[in-house]
């Protein structure tokens, strides 16, 4: 059984890795991808979750590690609905995040207010 203080430097150490991947990923992609799947099979092994941010770097398709900009597309869909697009480049796996409308603004689009 792994103990506490492992599950606690395990979370240090993701969230080290993590950091790093993303200051790196517009220099070297292969190298802030190497440190993004060392932090993933450390969380799996280790049985510590990943916060959300850092999971949402991670392609629900492929699992390779994506960043905006660089090898995804990130869209706001503006349609009945709002929603998060996350697109990778590498699959093509489309992920879509629904967002809660703000206090005050309906779900209708005749709710809106005209241009």
């Amino acid at each position: 059984m792994v103990g506490v203080r492992v599950r606690d430097l395990a979370r240090q150490r993701i969230e080290l890795l993590m950091e790093c991947a993303l200051r790196w990923a517009s220099k070297d992609l292969e190298l802030a991808k190497r440190q993004a799947e060392l932090a993933r099979r450390l969380s799996m092994k280790y049985r510590v979750r990943m916060p959300f941010k850092y999971r949402m770097l991670f392609c629900k398709g492929c699992k390779t590690f994506i960043v905006p900009g660089i090898n995804a597309r990130v869209r706001i869909s503006g349609s009945s609905y709002r929603a998060l697009t996350i697109t990778c480049l590498e699959c093509g796996h489309i992920y879509r995040k629904l967002i809660k409308p703000r206090a005050g603004e309906g779900t209708s689009p005749s709710s809106r207010p005209k241009r």
